[in-house]
């Protein structure tokens, strides 16, 4: 079984700056990409950004400048600073793991999200 857990996410005046983090356990054999969706109220689910194992990133447009992705291997866990934040970056934020387990094929895996609310 392989879990992902996020944390970080919280109400910050637009502006201000988070940072999320996720964490993957379980009987993990190796982790692909990971990244980093969001799913606003009445919206549908849309890639925020993503990164390699070897730690080459993508970025959606509406990001790009503010916002970081970053992984550290060793811990199994992505993280994604968010600077300059705006309104409309208000959403609950999920994270992604294409994982191969110890008894599992190579699937992907959804934390159960984080809300973050921009707001003043």
């Amino acid at each position: 079984q392989v879990q992902l857990v996020e944390s970080g996410g919280s109400l910050v005046q637009p502006g201000g700056s988070l940072r999320l983090s996720c964490a993957t356990s379980g009987s993990i054999l190796n982790i692909y990409a990971m990244g980093w969706y969001r799913q606003a109220p009445g919206k549908q689910r849309e890639l925020v950004a993503t990164i390699t194992s070897g730690g080459g990133s993508y970025y959606a447009d509406s990001v790009k400048g503010r916002f970081t992705i970053s992984r550290d291997n060793a811990k199994n866990t992505v993280y994604l600073q968010m600077n300059s934040l705006k309104p409309e970056d208000t959403a609950v934020y999920y994270c992604n793991a294409d994982v191969v387990g110890y008894y599992s094929d190579r699937q992907a895996y959804w934390g159960q999200g984080t809300q973050v609310t921009v707001s003043s």
